[in-house]
This record gives structure tokens, C-alpha cells and sequence, in this order.
């Protein structure tokens, strides 16, 4: 196949087409100077192409719909519209396990063993986590936890982060 015609076929330009064949992005022969595509290897290229389109397609929206639907509860008292997201209030990648008293027993963050002390703070840096319909932001009210192994803007980062694969799973 010619770089027309793979052009035509991938919907990009000759240019492009040419581009993937100097780097290797596809299988092609210049014979005559002229280069020759194989077309199974061109198939492969659109298929990557598309997928990586799709996954980009999917836009994570903050809404009250959406922040109901991953387990929020929606507040409306005195002009102010929430959605409170319980679900979110420990730091995504924290284990505890709890003696019968309530006790931690145990704490890991990220399969990683931590102290029952840091477990405990861990588990206290967040005291809510909602969504506020009026700007359209989420927002995080820090509980009095103060742990030593993630500081407020890593533990921000991994809820906004869970927050969003929730979404964009649905």
C-alpha cells in the first residue's frame, strides 16, 4: 500500500504516514523511493490509535448525578447543595484491622506494613469529603490526624485520584 492510500485509511495526513515509516511506528519498505506499508501492520496502528482516542473520550464530569452515583448523599439545607462522599474519607491505599475494643491491630498503606500510631493518624487526617454543587468543586475538611508518611497534598491527590477512576468507571 502507498502513502495515500494509508493516509486515506488512517484519516491522518501523507505526512504523518511518512513520519510513521521513518520511525518504525509501522511496518514499511521505501523501494524506488517510494514507501510500501504493509497493511496489517497499518490495521495494528489504527486500532492502537482508536483505543487511545476512546480512553481520552471519556471525560469524568463533577456533577450531583455523577457524585450520587459512585455512593455520595446529596445535603441541601439553608441555600447550600452538597453531596457527601463517606465512601471517601480514608486515604485510598490504607488497611486496618481492629481488635474487638476497636483498637487498630493492624495498619499497611499500600500493602506496605506502617505503625498502628501512623494507621491511626492516617485514618483521622480526613474528616469529610464533599461535593459542593453550587461551584462545582470537592472539597476536603481535614480531620485533626496528622500523619507523618503523606503530607495534606498527597492524601488530597489520592482522593481527587479515586474520586475520579470512581467516576470514570460507571
Amino acid at each position: 500500500m502507498n502513502t495515500t492510500a494509508a493516509a486515506i485509511e488512517a484519516k491522518v495526513t501523507v505526512a504523518t504516514i511518512r513520519t510513521w515509516c521513518r520511525h518504525g511506528v509501522v511496518a514499511a519498505v521505501k523501494t524506488a523511493g517510494r514507501w510500501v506499508i504493509d497493511a496489517a501492520s497499518l490495521a495494528h496502528r489504527i486500532a492502537i490509535g482508536a483505543r487511545r482516542a476512546a480512553r481520552k473520550a471519556k471525560k469524568v464530569i463533577f456533577s450531583i448525578d455523577t457524585m450520587t452515583a459512585i455512593g455520595g448523599r446529596r445535603w441541601q439545607k439553608n441555600g447550600m447543595d452538597r453531596v457527601y462522599l463517606n465512601g471517601f474519607q480514608t486515604v485510598p491505599g490504607l488497611e486496618l484491622d481492629h481488635y474487638k475494643s476497636g483498637s487498630i491491630s493492624y495498619a499497611a498503606l499500600d500493602g506496605e506494613k506502617v505503625s498502628n500510631g501512623e494507621g491511626g493518624r492516617l485514618a483521622t487526617a480526613v474528616d469529610k469529603v464533599y461535593f459542593d454543587a453550587t461551584d462545582g468543586k470537592v472539597y476536603i475538611k481535614w480531620g485533626w490526624g496528622n500523619p507523618r508518611s503523606l503530607d495534606r497534598d498527597e492524601i488530597a491527590e489520592r482522593i481527587f485520584t479515586a474520586i475520579r477512576t470512581a467516576i470514570a468507571a460507571l
